[in-house]
């Protein structure tokens, strides 16, 4: 599969965006002049997401991702609004990949050698923990010790998987996620955001408009971002095996 061209097969994902609502967001008073060329219209003073441009950028945000994980990249899920939070946690441990749904750290892309000596922390005092190693403290400093890894727990337990900077971020609400999409931009990494009509699009590299409100909407375009990252997964390893074949035969023919 080709990691160049977006997918046409639109007619499913505009139908079920749809029903779903996806369409409906803020009022014509809160829309943001960045989102005009992605309103359809108005209906009862609510803004009318045209869902045949959602499913455009839809199909150019999983291009991205089947690209840059075809080449080994990791993407970061990142939603911590109420909304959000539930769908970003199930998608992104189902593919492996790091998130945040609570409190964005700052620093968390800016500072990432210091943050991972937190999650590093993490993982030395769970290890310990579970081969018995703890045992040998006081029960007030086990207490300790279990406060500050349910602490570590809560704000870095999510990322565990990130050995670095992600290839890519995935936003839901770039509003609410400021910091982040401010720490992205910094380090030049593309943001994917799941926005209302209330965003300023030019904040983020690849907008996806929608009702991000909507707790169905969000699980929907997420589990399909998802795919795309298991496509390019599916990609990397076929290049890897590709290309253990190859060293072999030319090892052989040099020989």
């Amino acid at each position: 599969m080709s990691t160049d061209t977006p997918k046409t097969e639109s007619a499913p994902v505009i139908k079920e965006l749809a029903r779903l609502g996806a369409h409906f967001s803020y009022s014509r008073r809160s829309r943001h002049p960045s989102t005009k060329r992605f309103i359809f219209g108005f209906r009862n003073r609510a803004s009318i997401i045209d869902l045949h441009k959602t499913a455009t950028a839809l199909d150019e945000a999983k291009v991205l991702i089947r690209e840059l994980v075809s080449k080994g990249k990791m993407v970061m899920m990142v939603g911590t609004k109420s909304e959000a939070r539930e769908a970003v946690a199930q998608v992104a441990e189902s593919v492996n990949q790091p998130y945040v749904n609570e409190r964005w750290l700052g620093g968390t892309l800016t500072n990432f050698k210091q943050m991972r000596k937190r999650i590093d922390r993490l993982a030395e005092l769970k290890d310990k923990g579970a081969k018995g190693e703890l045992s040998v403290y006081t029960k007030k400093e086990r207490s300790l010790i279990a406060k500050e890894v349910a602490d570590l727990e809560r704000y870095f337990g999510s990322l565990s998987s990130m050995t670095g900077i992600p290839g890519a971020l995935i936003v839901v609400d770039p509003k609410d996620e400021a910091i982040a999409v401010a720490e992205a931009h910094q380090l030049n990494i593309p943001v994917i955001a799941l926005c209302g009509s209330d965003c300023n699009l030019s904040l983020v590299t690849h907008p996806v408009m929608v009702n991000d409100n909507n707790k169905a909407t969000i699980s929907f375009i997420l589990k399909d971002l998802a795919a795309a990252y298991i496509e390019g997964k599916a990609l990397a390893v076929k290049a890897a095996a590709e290309a253990a074949t190859v060293a072999p035969a030319e090892t052989t023919t040099n020989a």
